[in-house]
């Protein structure tokens, strides 16, 4: 650690109520620490709210965070077993033609058969697929919100619409956060405001290089039964929810009116119809922007800032993937004041001249 920190903290400060700062919350909460999250606008109201949310653990060539991700997919089965209504869809995911060289350990080559007995629906099979059985996905939102009841249950508070003006700093350790309706004293902040944590930890002095990367984040009213899993592949990126909803992830490509959310959905749409038999009827509802938090070199940044004591980063692409982990792994080092080997790789003074 780079500054002296409490060896238990008794109060913690999250900055964030999106599905990082929910995780951390509760696994805090459940470690019997005094917890209150602050979040300058509703629950789940940045990019969470839309997130594709493929808990996907595979990864193109070399992964400096591996032994993190290697754990990602069993702490959310962790967290179905300890949390009243968070579920994560557990079937799979299909991919080809993409050419990202993403893969994972469990990854299988599979054929055209098996590819048209796991997604019926596809007018016309590729002749293999790589098939990921471990894979799912939830909806963030509800697991956010999950999250965070749970927190509460075991005594944790949410302050919603309360923004962070700034921080209060005695002796180079961080002892409150100053917000709109007063200051909150603490032992350590957690800043887990997604796009926004680069700029509070600017307020202490710090300087992370962490970029605003957008994505097209698409909803569609759809008959039930189009998808059983996520599908990936050079035509869509598709899956679909309990209620029949259908979701899609589309790259950002720039902001001429053929690429804004609107159009992308209805090219979508095109591309969904033409690859799923029974999707005619596909209507877009929603279609946005999503700002992901995505350090300069692509790893997390997760760890004390060097600059002043008492505040702890959490900021990361794939957020909803690494969230319940990183929930779990950070908590254990805030509270305890050991080390987690998984996070080496991820500690914000890897940024330092």
């Amino acid at each position: 650690m780079n500054r002296e920190v409490p060896k238990r903290p008794k109060h913690i400060v999250v900055v964030g109520a999106g599905i990082v700062g929910a995780s951390l919350a509760y696994h805090h909460a459940s470690k019997g620490t005094q917890v209150t999250v602050v979040e300058a606008d509703g629950i789940a109201s940045g990019v969470t709210g839309t997130s594709f949310a493929w808990i996907n653990t595979s990864c193109a060539g070399i992964d400096p965070i591996a032994a993190l991700r290697g754990g990602a997919i069993a702490a959310w089965h962790r967290l179905e077993t300890q949390v009243p209504g968070l579920t994560v869809r557990w079937h799979g995911a299909l991919s080809y033609g993409t050419q990202d060289g993403r893969v994972s350990p469990e990854s299988l080559l599979i054929d055209r058969s098996r590819i048209a007995q796991l997604e019926p629906q596809l007018r016309q099979p590729p002749g293999q697929a790589v098939h990921e059985p471990e894979q799912g996905a939830l909806d963030a939102v509800a697991a956010t919100h999950a999250l965070l009841a749970a927190a509460r249950a075991l005594g944790a508070t949410v302050l919603t619409h309360m923004p962070v003006l700034g921080f209060v700093v005695q002796d180079a350790q961080v002892t409150g956060v100053e917000t709109t309706a007063g200051i909150i004293e603490a032992d350590v902040v957690v800043l887990a405001a997604g796009t926004g944590t680069a700029a509070l930890a600017e307020k202490l002095g710090a300087s992370l290089p962490i970029l605003a990367s957008p994505a097209i984040f698409l909803r569609y009213q759809a008959p039930p039964g189009l998808v059983r899993g996520i599908i990936s592949s050079h035509a869509m990126e598709v899956r679909q929810g309990e209620d029949g909803t259908v979701l899609a992830a589309e790259d950002y490509v720039d902001d001429a009116p053929d690429n804004q959310p609107a159009a992308m959905a209805l090219r979508t749409a095109r591309a969904i119809r033409n690859e799923l038999a029974g999707a005619d009827a596909i209507a877009p509802e929603f279609a946005a922007v999503g700002l992901r938090p995505m350090p300069f070199d692509g790893v997390p940044v997760i760890g004390y800032l060097p600059q002043v004591g008492g505040v702890y980063v959490c900021a990361m692409h794939p957020g909803v993937v690494l969230a319940a982990i990183v929930g779990q792994l950070a908590s254990e080092e805030i509270v305890t004041g050991e080390p987690a080997s998984a996070l080496e790789a991820c500690r914000p003074a890897r940024f330092l001249a």
